[in-house]
């Protein structure tokens, strides 16, 4: 069968090339094009556009970049219908996605949907687009199953692709020698995120709490999505370390981190380290997202959890003041700290034990293949 895959961002291009991965085990004539990054290629997918090209993050920024993401959304629906797939398969990436799922289903395509847009933060209204226009939606939150069902509407929940990829991590034994960082220091992890806007909006601040921290090793972690000349110009003290596509081996080694929220907020959650979660986006998103978002958290840990685990720093809480503050509560507060596992184990408890792409994998076939 063919399949024509859609994911928009980092995270996306991971949990799709997995997906692809154990597509071509269920159905090993599969052929896959779509729209993505490298992980997906290499995965075995022809690449048609990479996600870097329309990587745009908050309201303002969209608005601003509007041209450009309408004339890569008629590239896209062109390309599928001269393609002629048998599903598309979208991947979270609401804004563009949404879209072509509308426009697929009018074409007579099957259209899946693996990893929900998160439609339950704002516009929960589009939950009724959603079924309209999407056969099948595959779920990776366990709050996702309840949410949509108010709507009448019956997902798959296949567990959360993060806790596979965690949970498969062999830590590297010569993590700390390899990057020449000290052994009698412990760690504290920087997660800025792998967007150019997130990186310059939360990097230099994040890196200012240092000085109350000289016990303690920093270390960034990059992406090699941007060159070391970018992320050096925030290097500017010996006690600072950038390393580069070495999240988990860092996260492995960390004694406590600072997470710009997203992802990463579970993958530290399920290494179990103490954090600290920080957003910042211009002034004109963050006012427009005060006004539409519906639910009372950021960060994924709190949302699964559905009570504050970990501290949010968001917008004018986003200071070096506070940073230091719940930074000494998750390293010098035993009690806090305790607190903070518990709330880990319970995300752990709610998400439960899957192989995620493969669940998903398996049933996107056999749907297809009874349809």
């Amino acid at each position: 069968m063919k399949y024509y895959i859609i994911a928009g961002e980092r995270s996306g291009d991971l949990h799709a090339s997995n997906l692809i991965k154990q597509l071509r085990v269920q159905d090993p004539a599969a052929e896959i094009r779509g729209w993505g990054g490298d992980m997906m290629q290499d995965a075995g997918m022809e690449l048609v556009h990479h996600y870097q090209e329309m990587a745009f993050m908050g309201f303002a920024e969209v608005v601003n970049n509007l041209r450009k993401i309408l004339g890569f959304l008629k590239e896209c629906k062109a390309d599928i219908v001269r393609w002629q797939p048998d599903v598309v398969i979208l991947v979270d990436y609401a804004g563009f996605n949404m879209r072509i799922a509308k426009f697929a289903k009018a074409r007579g395509l099957k259209v899946f949907y693996y990893i929900s847009p998160k439609i339950w933060a704002w516009n929960q209204g589009r939950a009724h687009k959603i079924k309209k226009h999407v056969d099948r939606m595959f779920v990776i939150m366990p709050f996702e199953e309840e949410f949509y069902a108010r709507y009448d509407y019956k997902v798959d929940y296949v567990g959360n692709p993060v806790n596979d990829s965690v949970s498969d991590h062999v830590a590297s034994a010569d993590f700390r020698t390899r990057n020449k960082l000290f052994n009698n220091k412990p760690i504290i992890a920087i997660l800025p995120g792998s967007r150019k806007q997130e990186i310059e909006a939360m990097l230099h601040v994040m890196l200012r709490v240092l000085p109350s921290f000289r016990d303690f090793q920093f270390v960034v972690a990059g992406v090699s999505n941007f060159s070391r000349e970018y992320y050096e110009q925030y290097n500017k003290d010996p006690n600072i370390k950038i390393i580069y596509d070495q999240t988990y081996d860092l996260l492995a080694n960390a004694r406590a981190a600072l997470v710009t929220s997203g992802t990463a907020t579970l993958e530290t959650a399920l290494f179990g380290v103490p954090q600290v979660v920080c957003y910042k986006t211009s002034a004109i998103s963050y006012a427009i997202a005060k006004r539409v978002i519906k639910v009372p958290y950021i960060s994924l840990v709190n949302l699964i959890a559905n009570k504050q685990v970990v501290a949010e720093l968001i917008q004018d809480d986003f200071t070096p003041k506070q940073i230091i503050h719940e930074l000494k509560e998750i390293l010098f507060d035993k009690h806090f700290m305790q607190k903070q596992q518990q709330g880990y184990a319970l995300v752990r408890q709610k998400i439960g034990e899957y192989r995620t792409a493969e669940r998903a994998a398996e049933l996107m076939v056999r749907y297809l293949q009874s349809s």
